[in-house]
């Protein structure tokens, strides 16, 4: 039982540490619900839609997954950083667990059958036991997130034995499934890849892949802070921005403002900036943008003015949105990197004042974006960009490390000469 909450400790990594327990409740509400009620609620929706209803479904191809190179997607996003891989490295598949939702590519994916997980929940009190020893306070709080990471290990280890693939290549480093699929890979011998898919945090476990496809200096420098890196390490910039870099934001005015905002952020304090805008910027177009996983109601901008569009996350990539803004207003978010990449100026607002979370990715700190600390200091860069926007897309060099290079907009080919470098050595 000491192995399995080691084991389980590795898993569940970020959410359990101390780091994240400590970030504001909206941060930690994004994983799991701050209401007891609710995550009870959780727990028994997941036994029924995930653990039962998933003995009732086949949902594998054996012949998508014998032998091939895995892509390990656990989002939507993760799909658009890793999707370029597929028709660049043979025999390689975008493979998710079985009720894994990958956003509008959910058909696109091969899945792997979690059936068997519901015969290792005999682990979860034994677990629970540990954990409440050792982490009392996390354990509490996310006790939903233990249970939903119960039998991942074990049911993947099955799978990996079965399916031999010649590589699995990540996307996410710190979610529990995916945590679990290292561990198992590790375990097994099998060479394992990171793809860096968006910002990096300090509250990250350390890198233990054998070869980290890291954006740019930036990265690395956080994962050094968060423990010994493992693995071989490359810079390769970001290949999901490939094919927008051509289409970089070459305007001189702000005509269309971009507001993203995300699960940290306070709904009412994004309609009053807006109303705010609106009112004293008439002839701006807003494009409001919200998180693909937040459910909360934004429709109350579309009442403000015929000039304020509600877009939809779930059907539109960041870079789509990105291409149709000239300047953006947002929060903690990666969002801010991806827009000075497309030459899109874009200005740190907090839109969750009574939380302090301030700077979270250290994009103001660094000089990738400038910060508004109200919309008094807002105003006058608004008035500004109307007349002439700068430009700033140079900002990211620290970030992304193609920038300006060669290789600006080639981060593909990169990445793919990599993984193709290790299944050739591993052949």
């Amino acid at each position: 039982m000491k192995d399995w909450y080691t084991r389980y400790s590795n898993i569940l990594y970020l959410h359990f540490s101390e780091g994240f327990y400590r970030l504001p409740e909206s941060a930690k509400n994004a994983a799991s619900p701050s209401n007891p009620g609710m995550r009870l609620l959780r727990m028994a929706g997941y036994t029924l839609v995930r653990l039962l209803g998933n003995l009732f479904k086949s949902v594998e191809q054996p012949e998508r997954l014998q032998g091939k190179v895995w892509l390990y997607v656990v989002s939507q996003n993760n799909y658009d950083s890793l999707h370029f891989l597929e028709a660049a490295i043979p025999d390689a598949v975008l493979v998710a667990g079985q009720s894994k939702a990958i956003g509008r590519y959910n058909q696109q994916v091969a899945r792997l059958s979690l059936r068997k997980k519901l015969l290792y929940y005999y682990k979860f009190l034994p677990l629970f036991f540990q954990f409440l020893s050792h982490r009392r306070q996390s354990t509490l709080r996310f006790v939903d997130l233990l249970y939903d990471a119960v039998g991942f290990y074990e049911v993947y280890l099955q799978k990996l034995r079965n399916y031999r693939p010649q590589a699995i290549v990540f996307a996410n480093d710190h979610n529990a499934d995916a945590r679990a699929m290292l561990l198992a890979a590790k375990e097994l011998g099998i060479p394992t890849v990171y793809v860096q898919h968006s910002s990096v945090s300090n509250l990250f476990p350390p890198l233990a892949f054998d070869l980290n496809l890291l954006e740019g200096q930036d990265s690395l420098d956080k994962y050094k802070q968060c423990g010994p890196v493992q693995g071989r390490v490359e810079f390769i910039g970001m290949p999901k921005a490939d094919r927008f870099v051509p289409l970089r934001n070459r305007s001189q005015q702000v005509q269309t403002l971009g507001i993203a905002c995300n699960l940290m952020d306070r709904v009412e304090e994004v309609e009053q900036l807006i109303r705010q805008i609106s009112r004293d910027f008439p002839q701006l177009r807003i494009l409001l943008r919200a998180h693909p996983r937040d459910k909360r109601s934004y429709t109350f901008a579309t009442g403000i003015s015929p000039n304020v569009i509600l877009t939809n996350p779930r059907q539109e990539s960041v870079f789509e949105y990105l291409q149709g803004i000239d300047m953006l207003v947002s929060g903690n978010s990666g969002i801010h990197l991806e827009a000075v990449l497309l030459n899109v100026w874009s200005v740190y607002f907090n839109f969750n004042p009574k939380e302090e979370l301030h700077d979270y990715y250290g994009y103001v700190r660094q000089g990738l974006v400038e910060e508004a600390t109200s919309y008094a200091t807002l105003k006058p860069m608004l008035a500004q960009g109307i007349v002439h926007k700068p430009e700033v897309y140079l900002r990211a060099k620290y970030y992304n490390a193609t920038v300006g290079t060669d290789y600006d907009g080639k981060s593909s080919v990169l990445a793919a000469d990599f993984v193709k470098a290790i299944l050739t050595q591993r052949a």
